[in-house]
């Protein structure tokens, strides 16, 4: 096998673990992963403002506003108005958010960063030397892009509409 059809079967599992991943995650949640990290940075941080949390995410305002949109209309966070500048949008997680994240699995992302962090330095850079190249020959390198291992836009909701069968975890190519 030519090693750049060993490249696009390692990108296209890496794809494929991603989508396995967020149904996995939905299923059990109820929630799109980024909506899941967005929770898990609040317990770790809350009380926030909108504008720290999407810095702290490294999304953009708009994208996290929708997605606490999302998460308020479940009463799984609150919105506080701050008592000394009024401007400000106090974010903490309420108390069926907490109980959610007590049983929550562990995001691809979360289990990426611990191992990747734990990596020696060469071994990072030649990783992203590699993903840049790679990016570079897909003409991907401009795509504006968050920081979270996800697939489709970050601030969507869960379609709830759809047969069954169509959350099923199997592979389509398969």
């Amino acid at each position: 096998m030519e090693k750049s059809q060993q490249v696009l079967i390692m990108l296209r599992q890496i794809i494929r673990a991603t989508d396995l991943h967020d149904k996995h995650i939905s299923r059990s949640t109820g929630l799109t992963p980024p909506q899941l990290l967005t929770m898990k940075t609040l317990r770790d941080q809350a009380p926030m403002i909108a504008g720290n949390l999407a810095k702290e995410m490294g999304l953009a305002q708009a994208t996290i506003t929708s997605i606490l949109d999302r998460l308020e209309k479940k009463d799984y966070v609150s919105r506080v108005r701050g008592t000394e500048d009024k401007r400000k949008v106090w974010i903490e997680l309420t108390e069926s958010g907490l109980e959610l994240l007590k049983g929550s699995p562990t995001t691809q992302q979360d289990t990426f960063v611990r191992q990747f962090d734990d990596m020696n330095t060469w071994e990072q850079s030649m990783i992203v030397a590699s993903l840049e190249r790679i990016a570079h020959i897909l003409n991907a390198q401009h795509i504006d892009a968050a920081p979270l291992l996800d697939i489709g836009q970050l601030d969507r909701t869960l379609r709830t509409d759809v047969p069954a069968y169509l959350n099923e975890e199997k592979d389509p190519d398969s």
